[in-house]
């Protein structure tokens, strides 16, 4: 059924693509909505103020395994964001969405084949897929 949805979401866009048919377009398009993302977030933390970033560097003892590192890193995240920001986060993540099926479309690839791919190396490859 998932497929299902991920197929016609990517049909969709492939409808309603017009004004950016060339590869060139969707590429600086996709770009730019992975920017506005990005400034969403940080609009929620510099503008609005709900998320807080408490970033320094993490002592890590150097005899822990894959596994162990879990344990000694984070986030750096602090509260929660709120329904506005996350509206608007929503909003970018799906126009990022967007072009990313449009990108799979001009290169005849499958969103959900490529989503599947993925999670089956990371299930398989576990912590040794560290990217």
């Amino acid at each position: 059924m998932k497929d299902l949805l991920c197929d016609e979401f990517q049909n969709t866009v492939s409808e309603l693509l017009i004004r950016h048919q060339s590869i060139l377009d969707v590429l600086s398009k996709l770009q730019e909505a992975s920017a506005r993302t990005n400034r969403a977030v940080t609009k929620a933390v510099t503008n609005c103020g709900c998320i807080k970033i408490n970033a320094e560097k993490k002592q890590i003892p150097g005899n822990i395994s894959i596994a162990e590192l879990k344990q000694f890193v984070d986030s750096h995240l602090n509260g929660q964001i709120c329904a506005n920001c996350e509206e608007i986060i929503e909003a970018e993540i799906g126009r990022t969405l967007f072009y990313l099926a449009a990108l799979c479309n001009h290169l005849d690839l499958n969103l959900y084949d490529a989503f599947i791919k993925e999670h089956k190396k990371l299930s398989t490859l576990r912590f040794f897929n560290l990217t």
